[in-house]
């Protein structure tokens, strides 16, 4: 909990939505819940905080226009910005939302002052060439929007963004000269990942107008990037560096270390305007991209939009509470909704894997598939409220098979990066598929899911799992967390191979689905790493904690992983001796102490064991439902909901993973959360509002309603569904998709009576 001893003064923010909301003369609107700078910095180094960016941008945009404090950003501080840094770098436009590893950044440009910054020595060295001071107390960001004073400069710099463009607005002070700073050697650190830059160019197109591209490698394999970019006032001067080599007026220059300074008139002028389009196949899409969505000069109405886009997008759950709860609920909402990210340009080409443009006509094609935590939530969320977007989505994943030869593990920029583990594409495509998404095409999304769970890729040697029928640790690291993510990965198979009449493969799949239970150990009484054979790995510590190889678990240790059989609770429960066995597992679970010792970078937001930081644990407060103990998961529920989200800067307790962590408070907060991410079962916690309403595609809504009277009322006493008694501990799919209401009875005290017998418990894998 040492992530949110902090009290984080949102000045900046709410006053730049209260400004919004008097000009507008209105009721308040959603978009003014929304605090861009949650999550955007730790309150120590050795904590973590979300990882995310506060800049402009729109929902599922390819853009994100946002201040990067670092000259090299790393996993630190993945986003490029963190809060307690005091200078700002530049502006780049794309980032990552709450990821571990740090990549993109693309573009990164700087509005200047001052004669020493046209001498290109000064240019060449970032670290201290261009950075400002800035003050939080001159700094302000909305959806779509955000400002700040760069007061070694004194310019004001806002920024604002469309799916395909950024587009800035710089106020110079009353000098002669003012000056913008192109630089396409900004990246994430060079000793990372093979990170370098291949080959870039910087074309003077006329003296409005610059073109080019890069190309690089690193998290991503093999990017292009090309832009075009637009002023509004002439370029009076310019020079083009590409590493010590000068070239002053230079039209066009190639290399693989290139940065730019554009001067313009600035004393007597008005703000001078900068809008850039992006493309990843060619200069003539970005000048496409930035025509259709930027065509004149008019930023403050490409803000408005922007706000508006973000406003319908917040409306497709209207809660009801106190302000410091929908601050968290809305911001929870809105970094769920960044990605995953539109790379298809406006005339529907791509890149495919294999590198080849392709044309995808009307249908977007999506990237940035965090897949190993977005599976969890976010896509449940999405499959939900976003059900056009997921049609997309899932085809733009199937497009990856076709080319790839199997479904992705981690895909970024429309590449492969083998991120992770377990193959999380599957659930994503099986859960589209169970719950009748339109658009979709079940009998190739049952061919891609097969395949993919046969075909052997890096962490999937799938000819091991069926000669051993577990992960030997000697043969594949990370065996025990492999296992367990891999044997949900094939119950999800096989419930697609059940609805669609596959018979033997249901079989096969369904079996292979049991093979968590071979890393079982009875005697310690945890999922324990073995050797080909067959011997347990010695010695052994329960709260020993693995990374990312060489050990059997993954970013966690074995109480963490011991809890993931989300399709077959009730065989958990049976292995551990039953109910009471496995309800005082889980009592110690939340209770047992770690020393500091002992914990990774991964763990954080401690509940005991319980760490809520990552992602293995995100469904564990969720199980006592399973056991006849309600009371408890609403307790835990709770505690998370209102003492591990906060709305300081330090305000998510770890990475939040493009859209997991917001979406884990997002379905929490409502009042219940995807066990089995595919199965179309909700188990019910502890709502957090007296009212949430959920606006559905097909035009019904389904609402949560409480009687709460203040936060201690965290117990349900009784329930209603429809109008009629409910003392069942979970909702489905289809109890939300026909529309209904579901009322609780709050109070301040466990009801230990409600929603305890087996008949009340939530179906965790085939429905019995």
């Amino acid at each position: 909990m040492r992530l949110l001893k902090v009290v984080f003064c949102a000045a900046a923010m709410v006053c730049a939505s209260s400004a919004l909301q008097a000009q507008k003369g209105k009721v308040r609107t959603l978009t003014s819940y929304v605090n861009p700078f949650i999550g955007t910095g730790p309150v120590d180094g050795n904590s973590l905080s979300g990882n995310n960016y506060p800049g402009a941008t729109v929902p599922f945009g390819m853009v994100q226009l946002s201040p990067d404090t670092k000259d090299v950003p790393d996993w630190n501080a993945a986003s490029g910005y963190d809060y307690n840094d005091p200078t700002i770098a530049g502006f780049s436009h794309t980032h990552l939302s709450g990821t571990g590893v740090a990549e993109f950044f693309d573009l990164l440009v700087m509005p200047m002052t001052g004669a020493r910054h046209v001498r290109a020595g000064d240019v060449n060295n970032s670290s201290t060439g261009y950075r400002s001071k800035f003050s939080h107390d001159q700094e302000w960001a909305r959806p779509g929007y955000y400002k700040v004073n760069l007061l070694d400069y004194n310019v004001v710099a806002e920024l604002t963004a469309t799916a395909h463009a950024g587009f800035h607005r710089y106020t110079f002070p009353q000098v002669d000269t003012a000056h913008v700073l192109l630089d396409l050697d900004h990246t994430l650190n060079k000793g990372a990942w093979g990170t370098k830059i291949i080959q870039s160019q910087i074309r003077l197109v006329d003296t409005h107008t610059v073109e080019g591209f890069r190309v690089l490698t690193g998290w991503a394999k093999l990017r292009k990037v090309y832009f075009r970019i637009e002023f509004s006032q002439p370029i009076i001067n310019h020079f083009i560096m590409d590493g010590n080599h000068s070239y002053v007026q230079g039209k066009v220059v190639n290399g693989g270390d290139l940065r730019a300074v554009f001067d313009f008139a600035a004393k007597g002028t008005k703000p001078l305007l900068m809008k850039i389009g992006i493309s990843a196949v060619s200069t003539k899409n970005a000048a496409e991209n930035l025509s259709a969505e930027i065509n004149g000069w008019d930023f403050d109405g490409v803000a408005e939009k922007a706000d508006k886009l973000w406003e319908t997008e917040l409306e497709k759950i209207k809660v009801e509470g106190s302000d410091l709860d929908k601050t968290k609920f809305y911001t929870s909402l809105y970094h769920s909704f960044l990605q995953p990210n539109v790379i298809s340009d406006v005339n529907g080409d791509y890149i495919g894997t294999d590198y080849v443009t392709r044309n995808n006509g009307q249908e977007l094609f999506y990237s940035t598939f965090s897949l190993w935590d977005t599976y969890r939530a976010a896509h449940p969320l999405y499959t939900l409220v976003q059900e056009k977007r997921t049609a997309g989505m899932v085809n733009s994943l199937l497009q990856q098979f076709d080319t790839y030869g199997y479904l992705p593990i981690w895909q970024l920029w429309g590449q492969e990066n083998y991120c992770m583990i377990g193959n999380h594409a599957i659930p994503v495509l099986v859960d589209a598929v169970m719950k009748g998404v339109p658009g979709i095409d079940e009998e190739r999304v049952y061919n891609a899911v097969k395949q993919s769970s046969r075909i052997a890729h890096p962490n999937s040697p799938f000819d091991v799992w069926d000669k051993y029928q577990f992960m030997p640790e000697d043969i594949q690291t990370q065996s025990v967390s492999i296992t367990l993510e891999m044997a949900y990965d094939d119950w999800c198979v096989a419930a697609l191979a059940q609805k669609l009449g596959k018979k033997e493969d249901f079989a096969y799949f369904s079996k292979r689905a049991q093979y968590y239970k071979n890393v079982y150990d009875k005697k310690s009484g945890f999922f324990r790493g073995k050797n080909k054979n067959g011997e347990w790995l010695a010695p052994f510590n329960p709260l020993q904690y693995g990374a990312n190889g060489g050990n059997p678990y993954t970013e966690g240790n074995a109480w963490q992983y011991f809890w993931y059989v989300p399709h077959d609770v009730k065989g958990l429960v049976d292995l551990v001796g039953g109910d009471k066995a496995f309800t005082a597992k889980l009592d110690e679970f939340f209770t047992l102490e770690t020393a500091l010792d002992e914990l990774n970078h991964n763990a954080s937001g401690f509940i005991g064991q319980y760490a809520h930081g990552n992602e293995p644990s995100h469904h564990v407060s969720y199980l006592y439902n399973y056991v006849g103990q309600p009371w408890k998961t609403q307790k835990y529920v709770a505690h998370i909901l209102n003492d591990l989200y906060t709305d300081s800067h330090a305000g998510y307790p770890g990475n939040e993973d493009c859209g997991q962590m917001s979406a884990w408070y997002v379905w929490s907060a409502i009042g219940f959360y995807p066990v089995n991410p595919a199965n179309g079962v909700y188990a019910i916690g502890s709502p957090q509002f007296t009212s949430a309403k959920i606006n559905l595609e097909n035009g019904k809504t389904f609402e949560v309603e409480t009687n709460k009277k203040s936060s201690q009322d965290i117990y349900i006493q009784s329930a209603k569904l429809n109008g009629k008694p409910y003392t069942k501990t979970y909702l489905t799919q289809q109890d939300i998709v026909q529309g209904g209401k579901l009322v609780f009875v709050m109070g301040s005290k466990p009801n230990t009576k409600w929603g305890v017998s087996a008949a009340d418990r939530p179906i965790d894998g085939f429905k019995r």
